[in-house]
């Protein structure tokens, strides 16, 4: 359908289905709004269970004081239905007070004054937007009324493209209903005291995404993301992010609309490449920043890495998962437990005088060496965490260090026998990370040509670099992005056509046409390649709350 709305007057007239509302108070909108912000151009995508306020605070804690304003940040998914329901289910994914939110705040509360916690406090968790997903209009604005006083800006998530979506009929799936779409969004605009974003996925032809953009613009969003995926771009069919789309949409919106663009980021390289390319006002990183934290910092100057940063001969170089890994662990002490983080040894550098035994880390308290042989079982009387922050420890950890547990299965195996807020159990995998990331800093300055070589024929399946382009292959995408194993880096999915090729794909006769005329489509639009119940499930379902229409972990919704 094309656009048949007429953009609403920002804080102007009441329609009449919203007559018996008062109106209410002068807020700011559109670039306005942005520009309040101090406009940023860095976006952390909400992510399902994994864009929490510990992850949000480590990706913000390797950027400047300065460059940290310069991040905008949102909240994981939250269903709007579940949210509004109970407490419960408030209180185990969003932890504004430590109070709660047993009953919606009202708007004459200091909210902060004397009961300030984690989410969207000003001291460390802003600018933020919190998410949801809905389908009513009436349950969505209940939730979004909950969260107003502890956030700059409510999203509604248009772009989740999981089969749980399509059953709850939200996310991607609501693309067709333009008229419901913009009943969603129009609710929000007219009745909270905040602004309202989305965040879409791209359709099947430019005209027809901008035409749908137009939609949600004329219904009163701020803000809007657009991921260049179309809906059916999941999985092994995941490809790359059309970043042509996104430059027509910034070039044929009203020259106020604030974009951002979502796809392709594998590191910080790319944020400038995609800004260049697309025109957007800002760009949003997901599985880049799953597994790579650092993704939005600037590298430090050659001879000014200190601990944190390795950097090899060859002037490659990233944040070492030892010193991300123990950040992460002391923001969680320090904020989500507010206990002093454990005194620790400086990290290791191959510079350094040998120290004894004796003055090695006390994190442990005498238990260090002993590594669990199984999961330890919880006593019975000890209370279960339920804080998203601690939860989402283990699936955090698998994906930040995956390259280095790929290589040592001790540390893997104890990363899997670690218990939610088993805090001596994590620091016992931090103690390992820290040691096998000393031993591969020493066996790099005694052998660096066997870390600094091309991908070798496993990785690259034997193909000539010289063959490799950014285009057709995700294998260039690895060649520019691989590093030594105890450095973050990204993880490189394979595109459709490798995975066709090696079997785990099957296309039919019109999606095998489309993927053999992507390279020439990506070439033309500047994009590079890339490619059981978790535990936060488990306790919300001991604990009586409902998960069967919220999406998986870790899904970058949208």
């Amino acid at each position: 359908m094309s656009n048949v709305f007429e953009p609403l007057p920002m804080g102007g007239e009441m329609s009449p289905s919203h007559a018996s509302r008062s109106p209410v108070s002068k807020k700011l909108t559109g670039r306005t709004f942005y520009e309040s912000l101090g406009s940023p151009k860095m976006i952390l995508a909400p992510m399902v269970d994994q864009s929490e306020f510990a992850w949000r605070v480590l990706t913000r804690s390797f950027m400047t004081p300065e460059t940290s304003k310069d991040l905008l940040a949102y909240t994981p998914m939250l269903h709007a239905r579940m949210f509004t329901e109970t407490a419960k289910f408030r209180d185990h994914h969003f932890q504004p007070t430590k109070k709660g939110l047993a009953t919606m705040p009202s708007p004459k509360d200091n909210h902060f004054e004397v009961d300030a916690f984690l989410d969207g406090n000003p001291a460390f968790d802003r600018p933020l937007t919190v998410q949801f997903c809905a389908n009513e209009p009436d349950e969505l604005l209940e939730a979004a009324r909950y969260v107003q006083p502890y956030c700059d800006a409510v999203d509604l998530n248009l772009g989740c493209p999981q089969g749980i979506a399509k059953r709850g009929n939200y996310g991607a799936f609501l693309q067709e209903d333009w008229d419901h779409v913009y009943r969603l969004i129009n609710i929000l605009h007219r009745n909270l005291d905040i602004p309202v974003s989305a965040k879409i996925r791209v359709l099947e032809t430019k005209e027809r995404t901008l035409e749908y953009a137009k939609t949600i613009v004329s219904a009163g969003a701020s803000m809007l993301t657009v991921h260049g995926r179309q809906r059916d771009q999941k999985g092994h069919k995941t490809g790359l992010a059309d970043w042509s789309v996104i430059r027509h949409l910034k070039e044929n919106l009203p020259p106020n609309t604030v974009l951002f663009a979502n796809g392709n980021i594998l590191r910080h390289e790319d944020i400038a490449r995609c800004l260049q390319m697309t025109g957007a006002d800002g760009i949003m990183s997901a599985e880049g920043n799953l597994h790579d934290p650092t993704i939005f910092a600037i590298p430090p100057a050659v001879g000014e890495e200190g601990r944190e940063y390795w950097r090899g001969k060859d002037g490659k170089g990233g944040y070492r998962m030892d010193a991300v890994f123990r950040k992460y662990m002391d923001i969680l002490y320090k904020h989500v437990l507010e206990v002093a983080p454990p005194e620790r040894m400086p990290l290791f550098l191959p510079s350094d005088t040998p120290v004894s035994h004796e003055t090695a880390d006390i994190e442990c308290a005498g238990n260090c060496d002993q590594t669990p042989a199984k999961r330890q079982k919880r006593d019975s009387k000890t209370k279960k965490p339920t804080s998203p922050n601690l939860l989402a420890m283990q699936p955090h950890l698998f994906r930040l260090l995956r390259p280095l547990v790929s290589q040592h299965t001790n540390v893997r195996d104890a990363l899997a026998r670690s218990c939610p807020g088993d805090m001596l159990a994590f620091g016992n995998v931090l103690r390992l990370v820290e040691e096998v990331t000393k031993e591969g800093l020493l066996d790099y300055e005694a052998n660096p040509e066997k870390y600094e070589s091309a991908p070798d024929e496993e990785e690259t399946g034997g193909v000539d670099n010289a063959d490799l382009t950014d285009y057709e292959s995700s294998l260039a995408a690895v060649k520019a992005c691989k590093r030594p194993w105890w450095v973050c880096q990204p993880y490189v999915r394979p595109l459709p056509k490798e995975a066709l090729e090696n079997g785990s794909l099957t296309l039919s006769k019109k999606e095998r046409r489309k993927m053999e005329e992507e390279p020439v489509r990506m070439k033309e639009s500047g994009a590079q390649s890339q490619g059981g119940a978790s535990i936060r499930e488990e306790t919300d379902a001991k604990d009586g709350l409902e998960r069967s229409e919220i999406a998986q972990e870790a899904m970058v919704c949208g």
